[in-house]
């Protein structure tokens, strides 16, 4: 970063020297032509724009990211469902049970969490008992299938996770808002004082589509929060099939968890 500000300062300096010792020789023009502010100002606007559309790409690539990770997540958790018909009846029915509680922890408090970028402990406490279960059929044919699903799962989860954070630093944030006032500010210098009616309408509507990128931007980058996020909806339909397979297998049992899985006193 050194490096980058010393060049910086190097080429303005040269910049600067070039225009009081080389421009009279190159140029014939008087010294007091050359390019306005209103002629710098077409490339200042070009880079701004450029600035917001490769940050755009970024936190877009991102939220998709989340969006696929949170579908596979629900995907392996309906495949250990599945898979755990394969396992004998007391670890099928507790394999269940835990994956409707995971899907309950992860649906009520893990997603809130994550619209700040913080995941929560709940979801843990049944894969824990998924593994704690898992020994109980090591050995069997339908061990392997149990623990890739679950691996699956797992690294889905932290995938989702993951993509919670911001992807975009808080420094370019602000860096993007001062280049959009700076801009802004440039613009509206050269607009003329007088019989500028059109000018400051054009002014006004470059200015709402900057901010509405900008905007659109900070939302995109927050997946699980804000206008633009991912809803639970795969893992709440995985929850509710779960359930479902559940109850009709086990009629007399009941879940081991509460509506926001957290397991019920014993």
């Amino acid at each position: 970063m050194v490096l980058v500000i010393v060049f910086a300062v190097i080429a303005l300096l040269a910049g600067l020297a070039a225009n009081r010792f080389l421009r009279p020789r190159l140029l014939s023009e008087d010294d007091d032509t050359g390019m306005a502010v209103k002629d710098l100002v077409g490339p200042l606007l070009t880079l701004t724009v450029l600035l917001l559309a490769f940050v755009l790409v970024t936190a877009n690539g991102s939220y998709g990211k989340a969006e696929v990770a949170s579908r596979g997540e629900a995907r392996a958790l309906d495949q250990l469902v599945e898979t755990a018909e394969y396992a004998p009846a007391a670890e099928r029915a507790r394999i269940q049970a835990a994956a409707v509680c995971y899907a309950r922890a992860v649906r009520t408090q893990e997603w809130p969490a994550m619209s700040d970028g913080n995941g929560s402990p709940a979801p843990s406490v049944w894969s824990t008992d998924f593994r704690q279960t898992f020994r109980a059929v090591e050995g069997k044919p339908v061990f392997g299938m149990l623990i890739a699903a679950d691996s699956k799962r797992s690294e889905e989860r932290e995938e989702r996770l993951t993509q919670a954070s911001a992807s975009i630093p808080s420094a370019i944030f602000w860096f993007l808002l001062a280049t959009l006032f700076i801009t802004v500010l440039a613009l509206g210098i050269c607009l003329p004082r007088k019989n500028n009616r059109g000018q400051v309408i054009t002014l006004t509507v470059i200015t709402a589509l900057l901010t509405t990128m900008l905007i659109v931007i900070r939302d995109v980058d927050r997946p699980f929060g804000g206008i633009i996020d991912v809803r639970p909806t795969a893992i709440a339909e995985v929850e509710r099939q779960a359930t479902r397979d559940f109850l009709a297998n086990h009629p007399a049992a009941q879940i081991p968890c509460d509506d926001k899985g957290n397991r019920r006193a014993v």
